[in-house]
C-alpha cells in the first residue's frame, strides 16, 4: 500500500480506490470469509482518511440462492465496512447488485448505514441500459430493456433515501440518451469511474473521448463529481514520446500507465469556461433552501434591499417599460405641456423611482412621482435619496401601506416590483387590487400581467434536506432555491395568470390541473417535487422572468421556488404525471396546496394552509 499510494500521488492522482482484503480464490460452492489486509500502520491515519477510498469485495452476493455464499457475503460486507471505519476512510465503494432483486443486500447496507458516523457508501452503478438480468428473464415473454437507474432507485428506496448512500457511476463506451443521462444529475452522484476502454484514439495516438463523453464529464465537473480512472492502458504510447520531469529522470520513477488518461481529463477540466461573475456570487446558494419573503408581514432589511438593487438588468427592463408607457400615454406634441402622474407602490429605497425619472428624461416627458412605501426604515433612506438627487419638486414620499392610502389624485401609471419567485407568491395580486383604486380608468399598470410555471423535478439533495427536519411542516413549505443538483423531467407548463388592473374584481383564488409527459427515452424517473418559475409582461413587449425558456439573461433577483413531495413518486417510462395546484385565501393569509394524482396519489400538501402561508 505505501508504494502504491506514493506512486499514484506522485503521478498526479488525488486518491486511490483500493480493496480492503487480500485476494483469495473462491471455490465452486461459494467463498470463505477473506482475511483482512495488512496492519493499519502501513500508512498514516491522515493518508487513509485523505487518499484512500475502500473497495468492497466484488464477489459478494447477498441475495444468492446459495445460503453459504449469502451468509459469507453478509459477514464479509460487515467486516470490511468495520475495517474501513477503523481506518477512518471517507468512503467505500459497494459492488452493483448481482440481480434486480436486491432486498437482502439493501437491508444489510441499511443496517450498516444506521451505525455509520461520517463515512459515505457509494453504490457502483453502470451507466447503461442493458437487457434484463438472466434471473428475471426466465418467465418473461417479452423482456424489456433493463435500466440500471431502476436498480439504484429500488436500492435507495429500501435504504430510505439515506443521505450517506450515494452513487459511483461506471461510464462505459456507449452512453444512454441525453434525457436518460439527465436523471443522474438529480441523484447523489459522488464519483464516476471512467474506464480506459471508453477512450478513443486521436490522430497523434493519444487517448481522447467522444463529444458525448466530453459533455458528460464536463457536467460531472460542474456538479463536483470526482473522476476515477479505471482499467489498464489501451494506448501503446512509447515512453520516449512522453514528457518526463527532471525529478522523474533523476529518480528513475516509471511513468504511471494511466498518466496519459489523467492528462486528458485534466485538459478537459482546464478547457471549461470559467464561471461568470454572477454564477460565482450565487455559487454558495446552490441547493440552499430558503423560506420565501413575507414582505407584507415583515419589513425588509437593508442588506436585502441592497442585494435586489444591484440587479441592474431588472431595472433596465422597468425603465424600458416606463419609456414605452410614457410615449404611448403622451404624444410628442403634448410632451412639454402635460405632466404624467406616476405612482411607485412599494418604492423601497428608490430604485424604481430612479428608473422612472430616467425614463422621463429619456423620452422628454414631464413626470410627477408618488413613492409609496410602508417600511418606515426604507422611507428614511428614500427621503435622503430624494434630497441628495434634488428630486424634491418631482417626487412625493408617502409612508403608508398602499392598500390603506387615500391618494390625492389618480395615477396615469402604476409601477410596482412585488413579484416573487412564483409570480404571485409575495401577494402582488392582493396589493395591486388594493392600489388600483387610485389608477385612472385608462391607466397603465407595470407589470400588466404575470404567469407562474411548474415542472416536475428529481432532486435527491433537496428531498434529503427537507427530510432531515423530520416533520410534516417542512414538506408542506415552498422554498426559494438556486437549483443545481436537479434533473428537470419535463418542459414547464403555465399554472396561474394574473392581469392588472383587475377591474372585474375577479377572485385571486386559483385552481389548475396539469399533466406532464416525461419523454419515453428518459426511462423511469423519480419526482421529488416541482420547480416553480414566473414570467411577467411589464408593458407590451417588455418582459422579465425566470421561466427557463424565456428567462431574462443575467438577472438574479429571483431564484426558482420548490414545492416538495412528502413521498417521492416513481414514474414508469411513458407514464403521465398529473399534479394539482390551488391558490387559496382565508382570514389574513394566502397559501398554496398541491398534490399528485397520477401515476399514484399523494396526500394533499398544506391543506388549509396548516404549515405554510403568506400573511396579508
Amino acid at each position: 500500500m505505501p508504494q502504491v499510494l506514493s506512486h499514484n500521488l506522485s503521478s498526479g492522482f488525488d486518491f486511490v480506490v483500493a480493496t480492503l482484503t487480500c485476494l483469495v480464490k473462491k471455490d465452486n460452492n461459494g467463498s470463505a470469509v477473506l482475511p483482512f489486509a495488512a496492519s493499519d500502520l502501513v500508512i498514516t491515519p491522515s493518508q487513509w482518511s485523505s487518499h484512500v477510498v475502500g473497495k468492497i469485495s466484488s464477489w459478494i452476493d447477498l441475495d444468492s440462492v446459495n445460503d453459504k455464499l449469502r451468509i459469507d457475503s453478509e459477514i464479509t460486507l460487515k467486516q470490511e465496512i468495520a475495517w474501513a471505519c477503523h481506518l477512518s476512510l471517507q468512503a467505500c465503494v459497494l459492488p452493483f447488485p448481482k440481480s434486480a432483486s436486491c432486498g437482502n443486500y439493501a437491508r444489510c447496507v441499511n443496517q450498516i448505514l444506521q451505525g455509520l458516523s461520517n463515512m459515505q457508501l457509494w453504490l457502483r452503478v453502470p451507466l447503461e441500459k442493458s437487457e434484463v438480468m438472466e434471473d428475471d428473464m426466465k418467465d418473461s415473454i417479452n423482456p424489456e430493456m433493463f435500466d440500471s437507474w431502476e436498480c439504484w432507485n429500488s436500492f435507495r428506496l429500501l435504504c430510505e433515501h439515506h443521505s450517506q448512500l450515494s452513487v459511483a457511476l461506471d461510464i462505459l463506451p456507449s452512453l444512454p440518451s441525453i434525457s436518460s443521462l439527465g436523471r443522474w444529475f438529480g441523484e447523489p452522484v459522488r464519483a464516476a469511474f471512467l474506464h480506459t476502454k471508453s477512450f478513443l484514439t486521436n490522430a497523434r495516438g493519444y487517448p481522447c473521448l467522444s463529444k458525448r463523453h466530453q459533455k458528460l464529464v464536463a457536467g460531472f465537473f460542474d456538479h463536483s463529481v470526482q473522476i476515477i480512472l479505471s482499467g489498464t492502458s489501451k494506448h501503446n504510447i512509447s515512453p520516449g514520446s512522453l514528457p518526463q520531469t527532471k525529478e522523474a529522470d533523476n529518480n528513475a520513477i516509471p511513468r504511471h500507465q494511466l498518466r496519459p488518461y489523467l492528462d486528458y481529463v485534466a485538459y478537459l477540466y482546464q478547457r471549461m469556461d470559467p464561471l461568470p461573475e454572477q454564477d460565482r456570487i450565487e455559487h454558495g446558494y446552490r441547493d440552499f433552501l430558503q423560506s420565501p419573503l413575507q414582505p407584507l408581514m415583515d419589513n425588509l432589511e437593508a442588506q436585502t434591499y441592497e442585494t435586489f438593487e444591484k440587479d441592474t438588468v431588472k431595472y433596465t427592463q422597468y425603465q424600458r417599460a416606463v419609456c414605452k408607457a410614457l410615449v404611448d400615454r403622451i404624444p410628442d406634441e403634448n410632451a412639454s405641456t402635460t405632466t404624467v402622474v406616476l405612482m411607485v407602490v412599494g418604492a423601497g429605497r428608490g430604485p424604481l423611482v430612479r428608473a422612472s425619472l430616467q425614463a422621463a428624461e429619456e423620452t422628454g416627458r414631464k413626470l410627477k412621482v408618488y413613492a409609496v412605501e410602508k417600511n418606515p426604515n426604507a422611507v428614511v433612506t428614500l427621503h435622503s435619496l430624494i434630497k441628495l438627487e434634488g428630486w424634491e419638486k418631482l417626487v412625493t414620499v408617502v409612508s403608508c401601506d398602499m392598500r390603506c392610502w387615500e391618494a390625492p389624485e389618480k395615477a396615469d401609471i402604476l409601477v410596482s416590483e412585488l413579484l416573487g419567485s412564483f409570480g404571485d407568491n409575495e401577494l402582488s395580486p392582493e396589493c395591486l387590487d388594493g392600489a388600483q383604486r387610485f389608477l385612472k380608468e385608462d391607466g397603465i399598470s407595470i407589470p400588466s400581467s404575470y404567469t407562474s410555471f411548474v415542472q416536475p423535478v428529481s432532486t435527491s439533495k433537496l428531498y434529503n434536506d427537507v427530510k432531515s427536519h423530520k416533520d410534516l411542516a417542512h414538506f408542506e413549505t415552498a422554498y426559494v432555491v438556486k437549483l443545481h443538483r436537479v434533473a428537470r423531467l419535463a418542459p414547464t407548463q403555465a399554472v396561474f395568470t394574473f392581469a392588472h388592473p383587475n377591474y372585474s374584481c375577479e377572485s385571486n383564488d386559483r385552481y389548475k390541473k396539469l399533466c406532464f409527459e416525461i419523454p419515453p427515452e428518459t426511462g423511469s424517473a423519480m419526482v421529488h417535487g416541482f420547480a416553480g418559475y414566473f414570467d411577467a409582461t411589464l408593458y407590451k413587449d417588455v418582459h422579465l422572468g425566470i421561466e427557463p425558456n424565456t428567462a431574462t439573461p443575467n438577472m438574479f433577483s429571483w431564484f426558482p421556488i420548490f414545492f416538495p413531495l412528502r413521498t417521492p413518486v416513481t414514474v414508469a417510462p411513458g407514464s403521465p404525471v398529473e399534479v394539482h395546484f390551488w391558490r387559496c385565501h382565508g382570514g389574513a393569509k394566502v397559501w398554496y396546496e398541491w398534490c399528485v394524482t397520477s401515476p399514484s396519489a399523494s396526500p394533499i400538501h398544506n391543506s388549509g394552509g396548516r404549515s405554510y402561508w403568506v400573511g396579508l
